[in-house]
């Protein structure tokens, strides 16, 4: 199991994590518990402001919340001074309470409700997305009724097909997302928006798909939007001075992963923008990127109690843990593969190959199909690392499952993020009717 940040064997021989002793957040916080590396997450963001940076123009890093987002997260990226992808009216919400600045978020989604658009209308917010003409309408009116006027992107789809699961994937020509380069008349819906007194038309976003290796897609990408700016500009007079390239930049889940780190992709991208910016020279002012994953993955650690082993008369070995689906429905959703440890005996060599297993009434409840563990018992605590992104903000409550707490480690403390929920959460909004 490869360790990151500020894990480590401590002394005791017990797995620490921002000099925390995983076994005494078990006893203290219960298990179901995701352990949150405070302290590679903002390393991490460190490596990426000083990596994306150009002396030709502007760039700006929005920390993409739907990776893993709290009120608590939200302070950490207003301390780092980044701004914040939001994709609905819940993410917004949560950043609105921490009291992150409205004019650093931007808003994205693809079938974004009248009540969403209208709240970042009056919240001021740098920017929305603007997903399918759908919405061109919709911000306008509102914009009308309220006497203001919205900056706006427009995302477009270059048709770049990254290597990815196709669930990931956000380009293409058939993609949900955005309005195609290719589609005909792409042209008059960027003059509409162009023209219009209630938008103030920035330029494009694009986002092509999630856990990227290869730095050449989004090469290729860029260079399909540059070609695209320089028409724009030759035939309808239109500068686009932004261009957001979204994020999706890969991060290592298991062995055989080698993704190339993230402050060398983003040095390629710069190098590359600059280059399309000398050859068109058409007022492009600033670069964005929306990295989520490449941020908080690796510093996110899930940590189970083993409650069972079960050796199948087929030959498999099942070790169960007491979470599961509901707290990560990654491996069930993508086929997602992660690697496993018994916290209390890394030092020890993982010779035994399991199946760790979920709770929950589904076949298909299983974290990791086939892995090699430490000799595990009832009792012993196992961890799951690079659980940062999308397992806090994809879990559940099924089977009655109350979610975990969320925990962030650093400099020797645990601080609680949010709080487990209890059974009498679990029944709050019912309502018993009459018969």
């Amino acid at each position: 199991m490869k360790l990151f940040g500020t894990s480590k064997i401590n002394e005791k021989g017990n797995l620490s994590i921002g000099g925390v002793d995983t076994n005494d957040l078990a006893k203290e916080f219960e298990t179901p518990l995701y352990v949150m590396d405070q302290e590679l997450i903002e390393t991490t963001i460190d490596k990426m402001k000083k990596a994306f940076v150009s002396s030709r123009f502007d760039t700006h890093i929005a920390y993409a919340g739907k990776a893993f987002f709290t009120t608590g997260m939200a302070k950490i990226i207003e301390a780092k001074d980044l701004e914040l992808d939001v994709v609905s009216g819940g993410e917004l919400y949560t950043a609105y309470k921490a009291g992150f600045p409205m004019d650093k978020v931007h808003m994205h989604g693809n079938n974004k409700s009248y009540e969403e658009l209208e709240m970042a209308i009056d919240l001021e917010i740098k920017q929305i997305v603007i997903d399918n003409e759908d919405e061109i309408g919709k911000i306008e009116k509102i914009c009308k009724e309220k006497n203001k006027k919205q900056a706006v992107l427009l995302r477009i789809d270059p048709g770049i097909e990254a290597h990815t699961h196709h669930y990931i994937k956000t380009s293409g020509l058939t993609s949900k997302f955005g309005i195609s380069l290719f589609q005909k008349d792409l042209l008059d819906i960027i003059k509409r928006i162009n023209d219009s007194e209630y938008l103030e038309f920035r330029g494009f976003h694009t986002h092509i798909g999630s856990q990227i290796f290869q730095s050449i897609f989004f090469i290729f990408a860029l260079e399909e939007i540059f070609k695209y700016l320089d028409k724009l500009k030759k035939e309808l007079g239109i500068v686009v001075h932004t261009v957001n390239m979204g994020g999706g930049f890969g991060v290592y889940y298991k062995e055989g992963d080698d993704p190339v780190p993230v402050e060398e992709v983003l040095k390629e991208i710069i190098t590359y923008t600059e280059a399309m910016e000398i050859k068109y020279k058409i007022g492009f002012k600033e670069l964005c990127i929306e990295p989520g994953r490449s941020i908080v993955g690796n510093a996110g650690t899930t940590l189970y109690e083993v409650g069972g082993i079960k050796k199948t008369v087929g030959g498999k070995t099942y070790v169960f843990v007491n979470g599961g689906m509901a707290d990560n429905i990654r491996p069930a959703l993508y086929q997602a593969e992660y690697e496993a440890g018994i916290t209390n005996k890394l030092d020890k060599e993982a010779t035994n190959e399991v199946t760790v297993a979920g709770k929950f009434c589904e076949s298909g409840d299983i974290l990791i199909e086939k892995t090699k563990i430490q000799e595990a018992h009832v009792g012993d605590i196992l961890a799951i690392t690079t659980t940062g992104a999308y397992c806090y903000t994809m879990s559940s409550n099924y089977n009655r499952f109350a979610k975990p707490a969320v925990v962030f480690v650093k400099d020797g403390k645990a601080k609680l993020a949010v709080k487990r929920e209890t059974f009498e959460d679990l029944i709050r909004n019912d309502e018993i009717f009459e018969l």
